[in-house]
């Protein structure tokens, strides 16, 4: 009844959020700082491996070795604002090559220093809401030209490449001169207004009971059969990446971290075997007394040994099971409240690197944290506690399943459980 009333209430207005062109391009756009910030990681694990013989071998070139980092991390504004901008280009089928630099002039254009200078500060972490806004700005104004026929039009004959450069040439004027109005001649500081804007909304992810409520609504999404974690990625993913970057400068300058949760907590600590930390209902799968669930699980392992569950949310199933929601929620929530006030108090390490999101448990944590033993011992911890809060809702399912593969009817296997519940 809960279930069908949350369904009615909420799964519509998420669906819409899910299928919003304008959040798809945002989520897909972001994804293209990923290699980049890995990329970069990459070179920071190698300057900064918890060995001290390695760390004297390479201090002549570890400013070298932090030049990468310092790109890749640096400007993941500007990359948002590419990857963005050409996204919404192909979600609203204007051409995405034009969106794309109009929309990267538009960014660099709003972020000028007072001294109408680029600024450098802004190309990265802090100019990604900056990049998102102007995008949706500059392909809202494109297309309406477009839709107006506002355009130049060149005569047959005129290559592709020309007559597309002229056909955007009116809308790109008229969005560049918008900026430059409100940026130069009005002097609005267009990144800082937008900083001030999502302030409530990137303070609140960074708290525990942000974290909460996020974790709550991505599993809800997922038990209802849709994927949580693309739909509010658009909205989540620029918050979270600014944290690693902060984070990232801070461990680079040698200062104290300063966030616990930052871009790779949800899906390392959090998401083991995938959203749900489903690993532990796998586990539990691999000894079962029933044939169906033993060999589900050990189908699935191999796959959430590397962070993806769908054979486990749509074979066992999770999706629209109850009983299984349960578990489902409650784990990655107990694993991030207690992984949160772990890292609060130092027996582990916050994430200061960016790591692939299929690594391994204990390996992927490890790494992240800059080699934190505390990180890689509690991870393995995680493991067992999915295990445990996952095992007494399984053997629910386990004895249904095992009573119809005796033969017996759907009914008299549930009759029989809720027997045994009851007693």
């Amino acid at each position: 009844m809960i279930l069908a009333k949350l369904e009615q209430s909420f799964l519509p207005i998420l669906l819409k959020v899910g299928e919003n062109k304008r959040l798809i391009a945002i989520r897909n756009g972001i994804t293209l700082t990923i290699p980049f910030t890995i990329v970069g990681s990459i070179f920071l694990i190698i300057g900064n491996l918890p060995i001290n013989a390695w760390t004297d071998f390479i201090e002549p070139i570890s400013a070298q070795l932090n030049a990468p980092v310092s790109v890749t991390f640096g400007v993941l504004g500007l990359v948002s604002a590419i990857g963005i901008g050409y996204n919404m280009g192909k979600e609203f089928e204007v051409d995405p090559i034009s969106n794309t630099v109009i929309t990267t002039i538009a960014f660099l254009l709003a972020t000028l220093t007072d001294e109408f200078a680029i600024n450098i500060d802004s190309l990265g972490a802090t100019g990604m809401f900056t990049a998102i806004i102007v995008s949706l700005f500059t392909t809202e104004v494109f297309r309406f030209f477009v839709s107006k026929n506002i355009v130049i039009k060149m005569p047959d004959g005129v290559p592709p490449s020309v007559a597309q450069s002229f056909s955007s040439l009116i809308p790109a004027g008229a969005i560049i001169a918008t900026i430059w109005v409100i940026r130069v001649l009005m002097g609005v500081d267009v990144n800082e207004v937008i900083q001030f804007i999502f302030k409530p909304l990137v303070f609140g992810l960074s708290t525990l009971p942000g974290l909460m409520v996020y974790t709550l609504l991505v599993c809800f999404l997922w038990s209802c059969g849709i994927h949580g974690d693309n739909v509010l990625s658009g909205i989540a993913s620029p918050i979270f990446l600014g944290y690693l970057a902060a984070n990232t400068l801070a461990f680079q300058k040698g200062q104290p971290i300063p966030y616990e949760i930052a871009d790779g907590f949800w899906i390392l600590f959090m998401c083991l075997g995938g959203t749900g930390s489903t690993l532990g209902l796998v586990l539990a799968m691999l000894r079962s007394r029933s044939k169906m669930y033993r060999s589900l699980g050990k189908m699935a392992l191999p796959s959430a040994i590397f962070c993806i569950n769908e054979p486990v949310i749509f074979g066992f199933p999770i999706v629209m099971n109850p009983i299984m929601m349960i578990p489902f929620v409650a784990t990655p929530m107990i694993l991030g409240t207690a992984t949160f006030l772990l890292m609060k108090i130092g027996l582990v390490g916050k994430i200061v690197f960016q790591v692939p999101w299929t690594i391994p448990p204990i390996i992927g944590p490890y790494l992240a944290t800059n080699g934190s033993v505390g990180a890689a011992i509690w991870s393995a911890c995680t493991i067992v506690i999915a295990y445990l809060i996952y095992l007494p809702f399984f053997k629910m399912a386990e004895k249904k399943q095992v009573l119809l593969e005796a033969g017996e009817s759907e009914q008299e296997a549930m009759a029989e459980i809720a027997q045994t519940v009851e007693s």
